[in-house]
């Protein structure tokens, strides 16, 4: 993991809102259901520098409460008929958790370690729970950035 300073971004894209409980169970989780709705959506130019990325906001309290998803992309254009919404990742410290390997278990990994990381009473960085986002370098990447103090 790395600390990094990360500049603002606008990303666009399809929205639920969930919970960890929810996730957890595979009979009521709506993030796969909600990223397959963004791939067979959204027309994401990769070869033109377009990337994919995965925005957790509004969140209810902690890890505990309800939170936004956006499974979105950087791109600037795109056809209205997608009604997708708009998100503003803000500029500021995000500690970063990468992971390289097979989808969808480099994104378990990687929020395990998430998850390990700060349940440690003693860790050095504190989450905001403000706005975290997964970026997609690449198929077979994942960062996860999460908003620290």
């Amino acid at each position: 993991m790395e600390l990094k300073l990360v500049e603002q971004k606008v990303i666009n894209g399809l929205c639920v809102r969930t919970d960890n409980a929810t996730e957890m169970n595979p009979d009521t989780g709506k993030i796969g259901a909600l990223w397959q709705e963004f791939d067979n959506t959204v027309a994401v130019d990769y070869k033109g520098g377009e990337r994919v990325y995965g925005v957790y906001f509004d969140y209810e309290s902690d890890h505990t409460g309800k939170f936004n998803v956006l499974a979105g992309f950087d791109g600037g254009q795109f056809s209205a008929e997608w009604a997708l919404k708009e998100i503003v990742i803000p500029a500021g410290k995000y500690l970063v958790f990468s992971h390289k390997g097979e989808m969808p278990q480099i994104a378990i990994d990687a929020w395990t370690q998430v998850w390990n990381y700060f349940a440690n009473g003693d860790a050095q960085y504190h989450r905001l729970f403000t706005t975290d986002f997964e970026y997609y370098p690449s198929g077979n990447e994942i960062e996860v950035h999460i908003a620290v103090k």
